[in-house]
């Protein structure tokens, strides 16, 4: 019964991963997106509808490859922490003086 409720407690988090994990990381690659499109001197509007569109894509990749990668450790570690990353070099990347 053990070994059950941890292959739920791993799929639980298998699925958490992907949905919410994938959500911060398409977060942090959609404002990077546009704050890299802002400083290249690209118009506000074109550069968040190409980085939206974009997004689709990006959060299908990752949440095919959340299922599909061996180590659940690094599925977190990548998505929340790219996410988290992503948004922190937009933050100082709209930060910076232009």
């Amino acid at each position: 019964m053990a070994q059950a409720t941890h292959s739920v407690a791993r799929i639980v988090s298998r699925i958490a991963a992907s949905l919410l994990g994938g959500y911060a990381f398409v977060w942090g690659f959609t404002v990077l997106g546009i704050a890299l499109g802002l400083a290249a001197g690209v118009d506000y509007d074109e550069a968040t509808m190409l980085a939206y569109l974009l997004a689709f894509l990006v959060f299908l990749g990752v949440f095919l490859w959340a299922y599909a990668a061996r180590s659940l450790m690094r599925v977190w570690l990548v998505l929340a922490g790219g996410g988290g990353l992503m948004t922190f070099l937009a933050w100082l990347l709209t930060r910076s003086p232009v």
